[in-house]
């Protein structure tokens, strides 16, 4: 072969190797770009879920706040104490574990509430954005809005029986605790966070989740027979949300908010702990927790009070300091991304 036709057979391969390589690189880029619209749009959906989360967390704090109050009624106990009966000790010592009780569980629901439905509403969010993938095989929706609805109306528990059973535990945990403090014996705030951590190792010693979820499990399968479609695809999330509840990631994030939500409540009750100004005992810091102690019976309404600021519908630094934390952040979005990966992808 001579130099000439060496040259154009040369040429010719240049010329392929570059259209062939220029298409590889066209659909490299195409692929790319197709990966960060569908990225970016995935992010956009989990961003405004979780927007939708918070608000949801504060649309629900209203009917918490009313249940709680309404089962640990201490302002009937205060009226009667106004009409000075003759049981007024007896009156004072239920108020005390009434009081502490209703703002303990104040505490725990909220907390539960906030990680309940970052999960709930995290596997629907998930369940969503695939239903509305391009790439989706099947007509068939994953969350059709019946079991959506069905579904979330679990949150129920947590505002009704797993709520009574949450009390009663409370309650029995104040009552061993602080049930034979006198009204007239002072703490300080040390004390009193100790009282709450000692409070806090009973309640914790059970399990947690069932609190927040129903266990109809057997009660659903004795209906096996009538059960709709919609209804199998509800117990199928519902179960979906038991294995989260019951994970190692969700016990450390619901234990991160319960500390943060105590810690939150313990700078609220500091505030009434304080000496008056230029007050305080020769070398002790004004803010030091053993500074300052206030008898049984001044603490109790300081405690009493503190549903109204937990349980607020408009965002307290309670609530916020639960919404915004980092960890139950990046635990819904492990929680989304899960669900919002295709089964096939997740194999």
């Amino acid at each position: 072969m001579d130099g000439r036709k060496w040259r154009r057979l040369k040429d010719t391969r240049v010329y392929f190797l570059g259209r062939y390589a220029q298409k590889r690189l066209s659909e490299f880029q195409e692929k790319e770009a197709t990966e960060y619209i569908a990225q970016a749009r995935r992010q956009f959906h989990f961003e405004s879920n979780q927007r939708t989360c918070n608000m949801t967390v504060l649309s629900m704090l209203p009917p918490l706040k009313e249940a709680i109050v309404n089962q640990l009624n201490s302002e009937s106990l205060t009226a009667l104490l106004k009409t000075k009966p003759a049981n007024k000790l007896e009156i004072w010592e239920d108020l005390k574990i009434i009081s502490f009780t209703r703002t303990i569980v104040a505490v725990y629901s909220t907390c539960m509430l906030v990680v309940l439905l970052r999960v709930q509403l995290n596997i629907i969010g998930g369940y969503l954005y695939l239903d509305n993938s391009a790439g989706k095989n099947t007509t068939t929706p994953l969350a059709p809005p019946d079991v959506q609805q069905q579904y979330l109306s679990s949150i129920q528990h947590l505002l009704g029986d797993g709520l009574m059973e949450l009390m009663t535990v409370v309650k029995k945990a104040v009552q061993s605790s602080l049930g034979d403090v006198p009204l007239k014996q002072s703490l300080s705030l040390l004390e009193v966070e100790q009282q709450l951590s000692w409070i806090r190792a009973e309640v914790e010693a059970g399990l947690m989740s069932r609190y927040m979820l129903a266990d109809d499990e057997n009660a659903l399968a004795d209906q096996a027979c009538g059960l709709t479609k919609n209804d199998t695809v509800t117990i199928r999330l519902l179960n979906e949300t038991r294995d989260m509840l019951d994970s190692p990631d969700f016990t450390t994030v619901l234990n991160v908010s319960l500390n943060r939500g105590f810690s939150r409540l313990l700078d609220n009750l500091a505030e009434f702990f304080r000496p008056p100004p230029g007050d305080s005992a020769p070398g002790l810091a004004p803010d030091n927790l053993s500074a300052v102690s206030l008898p049984v019976a001044k603490i109790i309404p300081i405690v009493n009070g503190q549903v109204n600021y937990i349980c607020s519908e408009t965002p307290s630094h309670f609530v916020q300091d639960l919404l915004m934390n980092d960890q139950v952040k990046e635990f819904a979005a492990n929680v989304y991304e899960t669900f919002s990966t295709p089964q096939d992808l997740q194999k």
